[in-house]
């Protein structure tokens, strides 16, 4: 009798909750995916969103991200796509500015002090959009670690001082992410920067993964991604030194239909292809690499010059 009474209270109280609007505040999962969204396959790419991981090999990445790899499998993804060098910084800068500027080290901006040009400062000053969302970023353009696992050689903007103003309004902190995408404002040249734990530098790779698919599920669930018009690339800024730089590099776009591109390719493709989609010419090695726009046959509207 009193168990009957035990569970008849709970319910009592489970039903009262519920009516009341006092169950738990915290809201339901979205279970939106790529796939569940019915999205324009042949719409023109004008913005590309970029998310880096950190020192692990294609294998390495196929293995322990499983929900990533699904998605390379579903969409696209590149055999053969190679970072630069060893360490870290070299391969941000290059993605971004189409060479390394000779750097070799992981050191600050106080150290590093590029005076040339980036894709974000090429997308500004050519009247598009361009924006860094840095996780964990205590402040906007911080060029020094500190506030929840940020490391500044993980956020190349930082270190083109020419563009410090830019930098300083669109380089912000991560929290601004979810805003930008339900309101379709993600920018035309855009890239994430997870922090030493979510981009499995310090946590496992299963930890970048569950990071990775929590953003995905607001991505597609965004007017950005709907429009077709968004593309997402997920790729190692370089890889544990174990096999030759390979990195895994998956493309997420509608126009992608388990696309496994065997051509090879390397971070200056990736900065060709924001050059691409900006419209804008190519620096330095990115005029020579192979087009990543081309070996994905990703729509994006003509070519830089």
């Amino acid at each position: 009798m009193r168990r009957l009474w035990a569970v008849l209270t709970l319910l009592t109280v489970a039903v009262t909750l519920a009516l009341t609007g006092c169950a738990s505040t915290t809201p339901p999962p979205v279970t939106a995916t790529p796939t569940s969204v019915r999205v324009p396959a042949s719409a023109t790419v004008t913005k590309v969103l970029v998310f880096v991981e950190e020192n692990h090999s294609l294998a390495e990445m196929k293995a322990g991200m499983p929900y990533t790899f699904g998605l390379a499998t579903q969409f696209g993804y590149a055999t053969h796509y190679t970072a630069i060098g060893h360490p870290s910084l070299p391969n941000y800068v290059a993605i971004t500015g189409g060479k390394t500027y000779g750097i070799i080290d992981d050191s600050s901006p106080a150290v590093h002090s590029i005076g040339g040009a980036s894709v974000f400062g090429q997308a500004i000053a050519a009247g598009k959009t361009a924006e860094v969302y840095a996780d964990g970023m205590p402040s906007n353009c911080a060029t020094t670690d500190g506030g929840t696992d940020y490391a500044v050689k993980h956020n190349p903007w930082a270190y083109y001082t020419t563009e410090r103003a830019e930098c300083q309004k669109h380089d912000v902190p991560i929290t601004q992410l979810a805003s930008a995408i339900t309101k379709g404002q993600l920018p035309n040249v855009g890239m994430v920067v997870p922090n030493l734990c979510n981009d499995a530098h310090n946590c496992p790779l299963g930890t970048a993964d569950a990071w990775f698919k929590g953003w995905m599920s607001k991505i597609v669930a965004g007017p950005d991604w709907k429009s077709g018009h968004l593309a997402i690339v997920l790729t190692g800024d370089e890889d544990d030194k174990t096999a030759s730089n390979t990195v895994l590099t998956v493309v997420i776009h509608p126009s992608q239909k388990a696309h496994m591109v065997a051509t090879p390719l390397t971070h200056y493709s990736l900065t060709g292809l924001y050059e691409d989609v900006a419209g804008v010419p190519y620096l330095f090695k990115a005029a020579s690499a192979p087009s990543m726009a081309r070996a994905f046959g990703l729509p994006v509207q003509g070519s830089s010059g």
